[in-house]
């Protein structure tokens, strides 16, 4: 194993979420997750610290290197500790949303045509090149539109896009689920001079990912209670004034 090395780094498109009973990584380019049980994860939080792979188990700093988790650098290079789960989080375990699981109820024709716009924009962002980076293109395409928001989006109108999103996505013969649906609802608003706040996040007991829009409060919109009960890990957007 001595060709195994020995300094190393987290790349910043991984964000590591600590729930005490595991310990989950998420890669942003390739959508990858990793879970780590608290044996692992103590290893993991150790390299952070240090920049470097002692103590680390070489099966563990195999399968991270592999992965993509981790990448070898010159020099000892540390990265953030993981960042630690909302309290609601790490007790509660609810039934988020699922997309496309009920028949949402009729939008304007003149929203569902930006609507059926904007999903088919996502559509084409995932499959626009390599698959294993299409969650990488998502994401660059939200940050992109949310530099366009001149106000923050109420949370009415937020809600409209969504229901807006979900009719149309109802119809649609591709995948439209909670990433396309909330990726899709904030590029409509984009569209229209909009911000929103875009959500990706983690909730435990199983490990589960979601995402969803929300308002610059923080409040999510046209979601269930329990979206509560997910750690956002990557948000983009939201960084507007409230429209007077």
């Amino acid at each position: 194993m001595s060709d195994l090395p020995t300094n190393l780094t987290c790349p910043t498109h991984v964000r590591a979420i600590d729930f005490r009973h595991v310990l989950v990584l998420v890669d942003y380019r390739t959508g990858r997750v990793q879970c780590l049980l608290p044996a692992a994860a103590a290893q993991w939080t150790r390299a952070a610290r240090t920049g470097t792979s002692d103590g680390m188990t070489p099966a563990l700093l195999q399968r991270l290197l592999h992965t993509g988790m981790l990448t070898p650098t010159s020099t000892a290079t540390p990265w953030p500790t993981p960042a630690d789960a909302a309290p609601t989080a790490r007790r509660s375990a609810g039934t988020e949303y699922l997309a496309g699981a009920s028949r949402p109820p009729r939008a304007p024709l003149r929203a569902s045509a930006a609507a059926a716009t904007a999903l088919a924009a996502v559509f084409a962002l995932k499959h626009a090149g390599d698959a294993a980076l299409a969650m990488q293109r998502v994401t660059t395409a939200l940050m992109a539109a949310a530099v366009t928001g001149e106000h923050a989006a109420t949370g009415e109108q937020i809600h409209a896009a969504v229901l807006a999103v979900r009719r149309v996505g109802w119809f649609s013969p591709g995948r439209t689920a909670c990433l396309e649906e909330s990726a899709a609802a904030t590029l409509l608003l984009a569209s229209r001079r909009l911000s929103a706040t875009w959500c990706h996040g983690v909730a435990p007991d199983p490990v589960r990912l979601h995402a969803w829009v929300q308002t610059a409060d923080g409040d999510p919109v046209a979601e269930p209670p329990t979206t509560r009960a997910y750690t956002p890990v990557l948000t983009i957007g939201g960084t507007h004034h409230h429209q007077p």
